[in-house]
């Protein structure tokens, strides 16, 4: 794609690196296929494609985002399908990322709209916070239906119960069971720990359980996801930094073999680090090094080698893989053979490289197409008719959970229960030997 930037304005590193990216798009359309949102609406504005266009037109002319670009880049997933896709390896993830912070610095958004995505910056990164909002909209749950758009949507995906708080996410070493093998930090994240404990907890203890150390480092938080998507840079920051010093003093100190990370859309951030941080003295060769460290934990389980169950798993799970997992990181087989490795029969999700509509906050800024892709994904999952869904991203099963009877769980929840873990929580209310049973029967008919 050709560009008419001025050397003036080429002097702004961010200006230089999306020409850089601008360049690379040859108007080939293949992103057209693979977006979420242009299968939905057919308009090829709200495609990569689109999209590219309308940036290009907003940063060359050096002027405030206008509306018409604002509301087809909030209607962008960032599923990074697309990056997947492209066969010229546009970097379509940095690009929308400076338009939305662009956006946030010089489009005047609609009262009640800035309202919202004030309060969710403010909340959503603070597990504190956002336990006592979740603990307010209880009261409110039974009346979603009645309120409109954004505001019924934020009560539905409320919990109907909030799980007690683990004494596992405070800042802690846990100790390796037997030989140490490998010194780890693990983010412990923030939406997270309220809505799932569960899954750190079954985290912590499979790690240990196969020799790892593990540590809770004092000052790593919420890994800035949320408020970087939302274009609030200077929050964003904030939480990089405080992670960035935290786990670069675990490293130099008793040191470590990696940063484990068990939400996917956390990991795709943390290892973007080094990059974000690049122009930054100070801080950059240290951003850079925790962005080598972090790795998802199915890929750091994969390395490691996982034990053999030791006890009958036999269930058929649908494996719901993150967008974040399969596009942001690149990483599509690791999940499904470790569960293969423990006993379960993995079934892969018909459409599976499209999204579920969570994408970060997507589903309450952007409810009803949200929906659509919510209903869309679980009815190729029920099609499947598994015993269980699994996926590696609090997003997906916040998402899908509450939307359909198939009990749905972290894949760590169900590799820890089959290396000798309690039983997940959600797998209570299953008959286990009759699911077996019908596991048996489906791959003795295939």
């Amino acid at each position: 794609m050709q560009t008419n930037f001025t050397l003036a304005q080429l002097a702004d590193p961010d200006i230089a690196e999306a020409n850089k990216i601008l360049r690379t798009c040859v108007h080939c359309g293949f992103c057209l296929a693979t977006c979420p949102t242009y299968l939905l609406l057919g308009d090829e504005l709200d495609s990569p494609r689109g999209r590219i266009y309308l940036i290009k037109d907003m940063l060359e002319r050096d002027r405030p985002a206008p509306a018409r670009l604002v509301t087809h880049i909030d209607r962008c997933l960032s599923c990074l399908s697309c990056m997947t896709t492209c066969p010229s390896g546009v970097d379509y993830m940095h690009l929308v990322d400076l338009a939305r912070t662009r956006i946030e610095e010089t489009h005047q958004r609609p009262l009640l709209d800035r309202a919202l995505r004030a309060l969710l910056a403010w909340m959503v990164p603070h597990p504190n916070r956002l336990r006592l909002a979740l603990a307010g909209a209880w009261f409110g749950r039974p009346f979603a239906k009645l309120l409109p758009g954004r505001l019924g949507a934020m009560l539905a995906l409320a919990p109907r119960a909030l799980p007690r708080r683990s004494p596992v996410d405070r800042p802690q070493v846990f100790a390796a069971q037997g030989a140490r093998r490998a010194r780890v930090a693990l983010l412990t994240g923030c939406a997270q720990q309220v809505l799932a404990p569960s899954i750190n907890e079954a985290t912590v203890r499979l790690l240990t359980r196969h020799g790892v150390e593990v540590v809770v480092a004092e000052g790593a938080g919420c890994c800035g996801a949320l408020t970087h998507h939302l274009g609030r840079q200077a929050d964003a920051r904030a939480s990089i930094e405080a992670n960035v010093a935290a786990w670069t003093r675990e490293a130099e100190g008793a040191g470590l073999d990696a940063i484990v990370i068990n939400a996917s859309g956390c990991g795709t951030t943390v290892k973007d680090y080094g990059f974000m941080l690049r122009d930054d003295g100070e801080w950059a060769a240290r951003a850079a090094t925790v962005s080598a460290l972090a790795q998802d934990v199915s890929e750091f389980l994969t390395g490691l080698g996982l034990g053999a169950p030791v006890r009958e798993t036999g269930l058929t799970i649908a494996y719901q893989s993150a967008c974040s997992l399969q596009h942001g990181q690149k990483i599509t087989a690791e999940p499904q053979a470790l569960l293969a490795a423990a006993g379960f029969l993995v079934k892969e999700v018909p459409e599976g490289h499209l999204c579920c509509g969570s994408a970060g906050t997507y589903n309450l800024l952007q409810p009803e197409l949200a929906g659509r892709l919510r209903d869309r994904k679980l009815a190729h999952i029920e099609g499947l008719a598994p015993d269980a869904i699994a996926t590696g991203n609090i997003g997906c099963l916040t998402q899908l959970a509450g939307a359909t009877e198939i009990p749905m769980m972290h894949g760590v929840e169900l590799l820890d229960w089959a290396t000798g873990g309690p039983l997940p929580k959600a797998l209570e209310r299953l008959d286990l030997d009759a699911a077996r049973a019908r596991s048996r029967e489906a791959q003795a008919a295939e």
